[in-house]
């Protein structure tokens, strides 16, 4: 590091120290700044931490409202008014050093941008995905606009074995390709979820195919690179949406998937290998319900904290009718009786608590059906849409 200010040796100016241990301290020091950051919220300035989500704390007095979200040391700040974000600022700097860096305009690597006349906002990774189509030299590919083509079922009956394979794929960089698509993946790219998912699974054993599929991701995120995630151009409601593809996988194990979207754009997505061989599709529709269960009561019990408490029985759509008249059924069901998981169950008694009900949502309007299978392009630009993506 730079020697600070103050320090400097005059002898020798260009110098740099080198660190004999972090300057943050002890192993234990994360722990001991959120307990004194959640004592200066909680204590000193009144917040409420959010009982779901430990990051976020919470102040309502009236009709004003405070939300404070925080990452490390980080924190977003969001109020009813600019006044009280300047207010709370203010209060925080008497007890830490503050840098106030003004409007959010990045957030972990993501671009936020807003447009007031529309009450619009707009999650744009574009940055980082030129930084790694440089890095793998992939600017010069021909775009497109799929990630994976829909005949293509990747296995391991595709991997090296001559010598000769295994010599031309000795320099390629399979993991790290594999790991810059994961970072953006959770972030603003719901739409390549699927394609990098299957990719990932032969991170430690590849073949040409699978290596092929990667350049065909990055080639589908080069025509695609200028989409944005956008918020406030639809519902303003919680939509919440569950698909499973059977078992079309090699180990014969179902795909879950599930979309959550609010204000027109996804908030929470997922693609998730069954941990069972599912004997039919109304069974692994059933067990991915259960999966998308899970993230749906987490979800309403965060707004509810934050908002106004949810008095309706939360809605989540499913395209098969056969597990959704399984689910209601609460008699010893031969489709079922072998499944000895108890928490595979567990929506038999949301759906009995009247927390979620599961409503029938045609296939041609299920948008998570781009996270269990590889799509025809016009599929794929209209669940594209769907999911929030859109051109900047």
């Amino acid at each position: 590091m730079c020697q600070l200010p103050g320090y400097a040796d005059l002898n020798y100016p260009h110098w740099v120290c080198h660190l004999r241990k972090t300057l943050y301290g002890l192993k234990q020091s994360g722990c001991r700044w959120y307990q004194q950051l959640v004592e200066i919220l909680v204590t000193k300035l009144g917040f409420k931490q959010c009982e779901v989500d430990q990051a976020v704390f919470i102040k309502q007095e009236g009709m004003s409202l405070m939300i404070i979200v925080v990452h490390v040391d980080d924190c977003t700040i969001t109020a009813t008014t600019l006044t009280l974000i300047t207010a709370i600022k203010c209060e925080l700097s008497r007890f830490v050093e503050v840098t106030d860096l003004g409007e959010l305009h990045w957030l972990l690597g993501i671009e936020v941008t807003q447009n007031r006349e529309e009450c619009t906002l707009a999650l744009l990774q574009q940055t980082y995905i030129d930084a790694i189509l440089h890095h793998f030299n992939f600017n010069e590919l021909k775009p497109i606009s799929m990630p994976m083509e829909p005949s293509m079922k990747l296995s391991t009956s595709q991997l090296l074995s001559t010598t000769a394979e295994y010599a031309a794929m000795q320099n390629i960089l399979y993991q790290k390709a594999v790991g810059s698509l994961m970072y953006a993946v959770p972030r603003t790219w719901p739409d390549i979820l699927y394609a990098v998912s299957q990719v990932s699974h032969f991170s430690s054993n590849h073949g040409q195919v699978h290596w092929d599929t990667i350049w065909q991701i990055y080639r589908h995120l080069l025509g695609m690179k200028n989409l944005q995630l956008i918020y406030g151009g639809g519902e303003k409601e919680l939509a919440r949406y569950t698909d499973t593809d059977g078992s079309v996988m090699e180990d014969h194990c179902a795909i879950s998937g599930y979309a959550f979207l609010i204000d027109g754009g996804a908030i929470s997505w997922s693609s998730k290998h069954q941990e069972i061989v599912s004997l039919s599709m109304t069974e692994s529709e059933y067990v991915g319900v259960t999966h998308a269960t899970k993230e749906a009561l987490w979800l309403c019990m965060l707004t509810s904290s934050l908002f106004t408490p949810l008095l309706q029985p939360t809605t989540l759509f499913s395209d098969n009718q056969s597990a959704i008249a399984l689910v209601k059924d609460h008699q010893y069901h031969t489709c079922t009786k072998h499944i000895i998981d108890v928490h595979f169950h567990f929506i038999r008694w949301i759906i009995d608590d009247s927390k979620i009900q599961l409503i029938y949502c045609p296939t041609g309007d299920m948008v998570t059906n781009i996270f269990t299978k590889a799509l025809p392009l016009l599929k794929v630009k209209h669940f594209t849409v769907e999911l929030g993506l859109h051109t900047a």
